[in-house]
This record gives C-alpha cells, structure tokens and sequence, in this order.
C-alpha cells in the first residue's frame, strides 16, 4: 500500500472532527497480518477534553452481530443442532408462529406461519424486525420497550417478550434488518447453559485476547470509555424522527453515568463495547481462516452470500449498516456481491458490518485486508463514513 495515500485517511479524519461531524475517531488496517496504517484524532469526552487514544473503549452496537454468529457456528460445528433447525426448538415460546397478514394496518391482523429457523435468523429473513424499523411491528416493539439496549432486562425475559409478538412476513420471504442474532444469542445460552457473555469469554473473547470487550465497560477501562453523541434532535436510534438539531454533536450518553457501565442485558444483536485493537483481533481471526476457533471451511461457508440474491431483490423495507444493492448476507455479515452495484470501490468478497455508532469493519480477502473504523455517533446514517473510507483503503492500494 502507499503510504502516502494512505496519509489521506489522516487527513479526512481530521476533517470529519474539525468540521464537528465527529468528536473524535480511529482508523487501523492491516494487510497480510501486518499493520499497515494506524491514525486517530480528535476527544472520546468534549466535556473533559480528553483525547481519543487507541485504548479508547467505545460502544460498537452491531458489529457484536458478526461475534455472535460465530460463536453459534462454533456450536453448530460440533454437532449440537443444524441451521435449519426451528427456533421454538430452543425458545418455546416461538412454537405457535403467526405473521401479519399483507398490508396488516393492526399488530392483530395475523395469520399462522412457519417457525423462524436458525439460518433465517442469522440472516434477517425470520420475520423479526427492530423498533425502529418502520411498520406495524416495528411500532409495537418501540411501544413495548422491546429493544436490547443495556440495562436491567435480562436477555431472556426480552427474548420472550419478543415471541409473543407476531412476525411482519412469512419466514424467508423478505430481509428486513432485526433482532434475529439477539435471539441466537439466547440459543447459546439455552444450548451452552452458560450466559452469553461468559460462552464468549471462553469460547471467543479470551482465546483472542480481546480482554476489553464485554458487555459491560470493564472496571480497569472506565476512565478510557468515550461519550457518545448525535446530530439529531430527538432520539439518536429513532430513524423515523426529527432530522439534524442545532448541534451536531450533541451528547447522547455520557461515559460516566453511561448504562454500559452496569448493564445487565447481554445484547447478542448490539451489546458489546471495546478497543479498536480487540476488533481488529476479531477481524484478523476471520481474514486468517478462523484463528483455530471454527474450521477454514466453516468460516467460508459463514462468509458466501447466503440470500438468493442482494438485500435489495427481496424487498426490505427497513433500516440496514450497510448498501443494499449488490450485497448479499452470510452469517451475521454483509458479502459484497458486484461494487459497481453497491456504487463503492471494493473487492468480491468483501465480508463486514457496522455499528449504530457509526463504527465499521470490513474484511477484504481479494487484498488480504482487515479494516476497523471506530468513532461514537449515533446513528450510523448520519454521514457516508464508510464508502467514504472504502474509496481511500483502496486509493491507496498499488
């Protein structure tokens, strides 16, 4: 790589801070297992004026999706249930399945359907949706609280709250953005008998080294947790809401009374927080072939597009991390399928994700690339940071 040009992504950073788009944030990349490019600037906390460091500990929403998934293939690997497997298996609570008919203007217009599996979970295909999706049931999951933020609902009580709701579509007809990996976390729990974030711990986290990655800020890392802020006026996760308020960096929450410091709630969907270098731990165990905790075949396999097509052919109707046209999904990421078609340089392949707070990571097998942008605002439409990151990783390739 040049690296010259790749000194621009030095400079569009510093762009982003100084025009108060981000309080702070932090690029690092490596190529072949080499680290290639690092570069941060900016605060973690405008209140205190501290900088943002590379031990930044930030929140990083939905890239906890792609940790959850293989920690669910590492089970599936050892024989303990297949991927077409139905979810009531597990959660009996999903064994009567009814979805909103079409149209339905009423959560109770339904009628009965198949069970969710496994896969369509992983997939966003179950039928599940999130609050802030729009929709019938996207509306009645905000009214009921039923969202996987931190705090003090335990994941299976919510788990359960969620199945006695019906599902927006039949089971694999559409792809609409969910709640489905926050339910596999509960599979692990069910089928393991530990909580999730100890299954983690041992199976994924520890072997890895990434040892400030937990669900809850980790007691020695409190003082590195950054602020999180938003450009809108109402609520940072209502995408259906008020636009951009007066102040673009608004804060959101503050690190020291931060939910995230004593959060019950093991969010298998968006609940971890941590360093830039524990994702890149993580990054790097999927762009090696699995780092010895599942099998090179079972990481490719998690890693091809499992839909029948891109995101955009079945029709979603809900927020997503990422582009639609020209992607396809594997397990707990997106896959690029055509870059031409996602209108954003890459390579065929490309598997990653991204968080609500604006963090993303991408692993690019063509270049022998992982990629990890960390920064904390909400939410992660508010500014094109990624394509844009995209478009200077490969300027600078030679």
């Amino acid at each position: 790589m040049d690296k010259d040009r790749l000194s621009r992504i030095t400079t569009w950073m510093e762009s982003h801070v100084a025009a108060r788009r981000f309080a702070g944030c932090a690029t690092l990349i490596r190529q072949g297992g080499s680290e290639v490019y690092y570069g941060h600037c900016g605060q973690r906390d405008l209140a205190t004026g501290a900088p943002w460091q590379r031990d930044t500990v930030a929140r990083i929403y939905s890239m906890t999706k792609p940790i959850t998934s293989l920690a669910l293939m590492m089970l599936v690997e050892r024989g303990l249930f297949h991927l077409d497997a139905p979810v009531s298996e597990f959660i009996p609570g999903f064994a009567d399945a009814r979805c909103l008919v079409l149209d339905a203007t009423d959560i109770g217009q339904t009628a009965p359907c198949a069970v969710p599996t496994l896969h369509q979970l992983l997939t966003h295909t179950s039928g599940l949706s999130y609050p802030f999706n729009p929709g019938v049931l996207g509306k009645a999951m905000a009214e009921q609280r039923l969202v996987f933020g931190p705090g003090k609902r335990l994941l299976a009580y919510q788990v359960d709250q969620v199945a006695t709701l019906p599902l927006a579509f039949q089971p694999g007809v559409r792809w609409e953005y969910s709640a489905g990996i926050d339910v596999i976390g509960r599979v692990i729990e069910v089928v393991s008998g530990k909580s999730l974030e100890a299954f983690l711990v041992d199976e994924i986290l520890g072997p890895l080294g990434m040892d400030e990655t937990r669900f809850a800020v980790p007691e020695g890392a409190r003082d590195r947790f950054a602020a999180l802020y938003t450009p809108l006026a109402g609520d940072s996760f209502d995408l259906n809401g008020t636009g951009f308020g007066d102040d673009t960096l608004r804060l959101d929450d503050a690190p020291e009374s931060s939910p995230f410091l004593t959060t019950q709630m093991h969010s298998g969907g968006g609940g971890l927080v941590g360093t830039i270098d524990d994702y890149m731990r993580f990054a790097e165990a999927l762009r090696s072939g699995g780092a010895g905790l599942v099998s090179p075949s079972t990481l490719s396999f998690m890693m091809r597009n499992h839909l029948p097509g891109d995101i955009a052919s079945m029709g979603p109707r809900s927020f997503a991390e990422l582009p639609m046209d020209g992607m396809g999904f594997g397990i707990g990421g997106a896959v690029v399928l055509d870059p031409a078609r996602a209108r954003c340089p890459g390579s065929i392949g490309d598997f990653g994700w991204g968080g609500m707070a604006s963090t993303f990571f991408w692993v690019d097998p063509v270049e022998d690339l992982s990629v990890v942008f960390f920064t904390q605002l909400s939410p992660s439409s508010s500014y094109p940071n990624r394509p844009q990151l995209k478009a200077l990783v490969h300027g600078a390739l030679i």
